[in-house]
């Protein structure tokens, strides 16, 4: 079985692997796949499960997969982009968002509601100034927290210093950081992760295998093509193969072990489509933090590219196009 921590102040159990909701949608393939992954899951010990309206219809999946289950399951959804058109300082239209959720899943309560990009320069303004992180959708999260039909305010995001101001005003209990902190992208351990741990926020980390870019190996077109890519990058993609083929362990697995093996990081939240998916991300988190020289040598090779070179595609395009829901993980 996979291991639990508490979830910091939030008294949470979960298991330090989590499902993503975004694949078990009609985005990540059939309804009868999807709610047979996430049974799956749950046989294997996965008991925390991540949505958002966002995702497609994987509220309304998720709902249809949980009915049969009667082991206790940790969820989390969040609060951005609906109903249209979307307007973030609309507390009653939030609260509605936020009862849609409910019975989408089926539930009357979750346990973490997170505002969702409330970081990103232009995705939602969320707040009444720009250093200045009030508003109607705090408001409603006290208000739900009151209510009993949330245990947690959440943070998820994507950047990693926004994030961080945010973090530091100490209102929220869970931040959700995804893409900025993965074997070879590592922006978040400069202020996000010791900021959440000064502030007592527990973190779940997103994206172990960096939108694709750590899917599978790019071996060829790294070699051959790539014009986008800096030349930095190519020499640690390269060093970083390098390494891989002295390891006795999949890339899967070596994404995954190396999330868990940070001390102030809860849980990795990554997405499965399949069975076969979800059983290689749980076999993967199984084997537990890496071993020191292996974090050492990662270390090194991450260290040869310290930040994200300034016209480095956020998806990189290995295969000449936007990544499928098999690889975005």
């Amino acid at each position: 079985m996979i291991e639990k921590r508490v979830l910091g102040k939030t008294g949470l159990e979960v298991s330090r692997l989590a499902l993503g909701g975004l694949f078990t949608s009609s985005y990540g393939g059939e309804l009868k796949q999807s709610i047979e992954t996430v049974h799956r899951a749950i046989e294997l010990g996965v008991n925390y499960i991540d949505t958002a309206p966002a995702y497609f219809d994987s509220e309304v999946v998720l709902g249809k997969a949980l009915q049969t289950i009667d082991a206790p399951v940790v969820m989390s959804t969040k609060l951005g982009g609906r109903p249209k058109p979307f307007d973030p300082k609309d507390k009653d239209l939030l609260r509605r968002s936020f009862d849609q959720s409910c019975e989408d899943l089926g539930r009357d309560t979750i346990e973490i509601l997170f505002v969702h990009e409330p970081d990103r320069p232009g995705q939602y303004n969320w707040w009444n100034g720009a250093d200045d992180y009030q508003g109607p959708v705090l408001e409603l999260l006290h208000e739900l927290k009151s209510e009993g039909r949330i245990k947690a305010l959440g943070l998820g995001g994507t950047t990693a210093y926004k994030m961080t101001r945010l973090v530091e005003t100490g209102l929220f209990d869970v931040l959700l950081t995804a893409a900025n902190y993965s074997i070879l992208w590592r922006e978040a351990e400069i202020e996000l992760l010791p900021a959440a741990k000064k502030h007592g926020v527990a973190v779940v980390a997103g994206t172990p295998l960096q939108q694709g870019a750590l899917a599978r190996r790019w071996d060829a077109e790294i070699k051959d093509g790539c014009s986008w890519m800096a030349p930095p990058r190519r020499k640690q993609f390269l060093a970083f193969y390098e390494l891989l083929d002295s390891l006795d362990m999949s890339l899967i697995e070596l994404a995954h072990r190396f999330v868990l093996s940070h001390p102030d990081i809860d849980c990795v939240l990554s997405g499965a489509r399949s069975v076969s998916e979800i059983e290689g991300n749980v076999a993967a988190v199984q084997g537990g933090p890496l071993p020191a020289g292996v974090l050492k040598q990662l270390d090194d090779i991450a260290a040869m590219v310290p930040f994200r070179p300034y016209d480095e595609p956020t998806v990189l395009p290995f295969s000449g196009s936007y990544l499928g829901p098999a690889e975005l993980r």
